[in-house]
């Protein structure tokens, strides 16, 4: 494939998809919808090949996880695009109005960004919501998944563009790119002009690669070394709860725990029972010189352990002294992605909030939570670890930007 005379070809359709209305773009995913559900069979036999292939070249539990479909998995992606079609339209949005003292009207209106290129792996779900959300917010988009999962992209993309056919659009609105080779993707994120925006989920070394290498505007999906600090005034019921939950439920997402800091004032109280619970579920500890004291089962963390997004069932321990020596570590080690605290003292849980920059924190809630749809944007097309335009979860309004429109009656400057 010719990528650049691909991305053009998405650009010119974007146009036609940003001329929409509300009610066009909502019954376009409502038909994409449709069209999953219906290629359902098909979808699945293509992930089975993808996921024997992955087998085969020994793809770990962690990754096998973010590939594998079902039924129920399949259902779920369609219904993520139709709740995508049910959120408001952000186009159009007037986000400032002012009349000047010289009578001129002064609006910042809402605008689709253009086309905008997801680079990402693993997961296929991501072919259908990104798509879902460029669309619904005017954009074009060109996916570019990772080869572990390219038969699924392939029947996800499909039955995509047919529903686009079927509306009379066309299907470069929602482009796949299925030459995966890394010079095509280097062209790709250098296609300055025609594509406005490249948003690279996956692994850290993807994420450098596209930012070292882009001359497009890149918004990085960092990795996720989430926290869990439990203050001296927690309560270890509800601190254990959130510990197991954001550790074990799905570990191999970017908002699952990965780093537990302790107080030394409860250490004693909540260590040992929360690390019983968690062996239980099978998970691996490695912890500081304290924690092991507390824990015999725990191996010794390396301090790569503490800045390590395992994305499996192993968690890094650390005792620290107070909010102050969990703020630091989480400075040093963090990826400004999710935090959380455990404590029923405000003055320490306004501390924990003020003294972090991650895009997401928490108190007393599961890190869990740190995703568009929890946090009532609908389905997301990343979390932005970096603070310039959106920062954390990103929903439709994060993938439009704003034009002035100034309306007057005749008014000139001189």
């Amino acid at each position: 494939m010719n990528i650049e005379n691909d991305a053009r070809a998405c650009r010119a359709a974007t146009r036609q998809i940003a001329a929409l209305t509300s009610e066009g773009k909502n019954a376009l995913l409502q038909s994409m919808a449709d069209a999953l559900r219906a290629d359902a069979a098909k979808i699945l036999e293509a992930n089975a090949t993808d996921i024997r292939n992955a087998q085969a070249r020994g793809i770990g539990a962690a990754m096998l996880d973010r590939l594998r479909l079902d039924d129920a998995r399949i259902e779920g992606i369609a219904d993520a695009v139709r709740h995508v079609a049910g959120l408001p339209d952000p186009v159009g949005q007037v986000t400032r109005r002012e009349t000047r003292p010289n009578g001129l009207v002064v609006e910042r209106v809402r605008m689709p960004l253009g086309v905008i290129a997801m680079i990402y792996e693993a997961r296929p779900n991501v072919t259908a919501d990104a798509a879902a959300l460029c669309l619904k917010a005017g954009n074009g988009v060109i996916l570019r998944g990772g080869s572990e999962a390219i038969e699924s992209n392939r029947a996800i993309a499909a039955a995509l563009q047919r529903a686009l056919e079927a509306a009379g659009l066309p299907r470069a609105a929602v482009t796949l790119v299925e030459d995966l080779g890394r010079e095509t993707m280097l062209a790709l994120i250098r296609l300055d002009g025609i594509v406005d925006l490249v948003i690279p989920r996956g692994g850290e070394g993807l994420i450098r690669f596209v930012a070292e290498h882009a001359r497009v505007p890149v918004i990085k999906h960092y990795k996720g070394v989430c926290h869990l600090y439990v203050d001296a005034a927690a309560d270890p019921v509800l601190a254990r709860r959130l510990l197991i939950d954001g550790k074990t439920t799905r570990p191999s997402v970017c908002n699952a725990l990965e780093t537990l800091l302790v107080h030394a004032d409860i250490a004693e109280r909540f260590l040992p029972d929360a690390a019983a619970a968690l062996i239980e579920c099978g998970v691996e500890l490695r912890g500081d010189q304290r924690t092991r004291a507390l824990v015999p089962q725990a191996k010794a963390a390396s301090e790569a352990d503490y800045a390590e997004e395992f994305l499996d069932l192993i968690l890094a321990i650390r005792v620290v002294d107070d909010v102050d020596a969990a703020l630091e570590h989480i400075r040093r080690h963090g990826s400004d992605h999710t935090e959380v605290v455990a404590t029923e003292d405000d003055a320490v849980a306004r501390r924990f909030v003020q003294g972090l920059r991650s895009a997401v924190v928490m108190v007393n809630a599961s890190s869990r939570f740190s995703d568009g749809g929890e946090l009532g944007l609908g389905a997301e097309i990343g979390i932005s670890t970096t603070p310039l335009h959106a920062y954390g979860p990103m929903g439709l309004k994060e993938i439009t930007t704003t034009k002035w429109v100034v309306v007057g009656d005749g008014q000139i400057r001189s």
